[in-house]
């Protein structure tokens, strides 16, 4: 087979239910599609049979799971690399918009492989993309969320071989590229969380190990009223500053669920930390200021949203009220 200008890797693990809808949405785009799979038990292997000849296995490692991707992308003959999830696929439009880009690049021949060089170069630009970043469309629990952290999340998936790569240090990390980055319109979609049950058993055996296991990694600590101040930062974040409350019910419950996942990183750090205790005179008060703190940024962001000037108290008497409790 010629070498491809395209290559799609898929890092699965039992994965049937959604694999197959992934695998239609680019089967047009290129002859090698590359299966990753991560110890599946279930029919994923079968599925991807139906699409390709070409399935990898490799170790399933939740807690460093884009090591597997990696491993697929040194396997990709194409010029071109699509790295998609099983819970992904391209809308109509992104995968034309894809096929589009690609038509932009002149392949040539060069010691028996495909080279590619931009038509923009050709007429003079200084630079094209080394990679492309696409939206993501989230669906979770049944709906499009247009809002907090879910969107319009850019997700870097196309890019030139040898030009990207994971860290596979965390497993939110983002591909690093080497070159330029260029934007697509069309979006990606990514059927997300389905069920309360599979959102809990993901951040816990999944992203909060993981996330916890890299801050203390890289030195950091917890402090008792992080406890308090970080989840509801979390909060106040995506449901207020980015506008979590435009999803309505959806939003609001997506906007508890991810402070509730800080607050899971923040125990298994101070777990990390073997409990370390701390204990005050005046505990009870230490806290009731971290809530009271908390309470004036929610006031404020309210009014900012409602359209209502918050009533202003000054810094210096702020600070008077909390020194004097000490």
């Amino acid at each position: 087979m010629d070498q491809p200008l395209l290559s799609v890797v898929i890092s699965t693990h039992n994965s049937e239910t959604v694999l197959g809808d992934c695998l239609k949405s680019v089967k047009t785009l290129s002859p090698e599609i590359i299966i990753v799979d991560n110890e599946s038990t279930d029919d994923t292997g079968k599925i991807a049979q139906k699409f390709t000849p070409k399935i990898l296995s490799h170790h399933n490692n939740p807690l460093a799971l884009n090591q597997a991707k990696n491993y697929g992308f040194d396997h990709a003959s194409g010029v071109w690399i699509l790295s998609l999830d099983p819970d992904e696929r391209l809308s109509k439009k992104l995968a034309q918009e894809i096929k589009s880009v690609l038509a932009s690049y002149l392949p040539r021949r060069q010691a028996g492989k495909l080279k590619v060089y931009p038509v923009a170069k050709l007429y003079g630009a200084k630079s094209s993309p080394a990679a492309y970043q696409m939206p993501r469309q989230n669906i979770i629990f049944g709906k499009w969320i247009k809002h907090g952290l879910w969107y319009p999340d850019e997700q870097i998936r196309l890019f030139q071989k040898g030009q990207a790569r994971f860290p596979a240090q965390h497993n939110h990390e983002k591909l690093e590229v080497a070159g330029a980055i260029g934007s697509l319109t069309h979006h990606l979609i990514h059927y997300n969380y389905t069920s309360v049950t599979q959102y809990l058993d993901k951040i816990n055996h999944m992203y909060s190990d993981n996330e916890a296991q890299n801050l203390v990694a890289q030195g950091k600590k917890v402090a008792w009223y992080d406890a308090i101040r970080l989840p509801l930062t979390d909060f106040l974040n995506n449901f207020f500053a980015r506008e979590g409350y435009k999803d309505g019910l959806h939003g609001l419950v997506l906007s508890l669920m991810q402070a509730f996942y800080t607050f899971v990183v923040f125990a298994k750090v101070w777990e990390k930390q073997q409990f370390a205790p701390y204990n005050h005179p005046r505990f009870l008060e230490q806290v009731s200021i971290e809530f009271k703190t908390k309470l004036k940024e929610y006031t404020y962001w309210y009014h900012q949203k409602i359209g209502i000037a918050p009533k202003v108290t000054s810094i210096k008497s702020t600070l008077k009220k909390l020194l004097s409790r000490f």
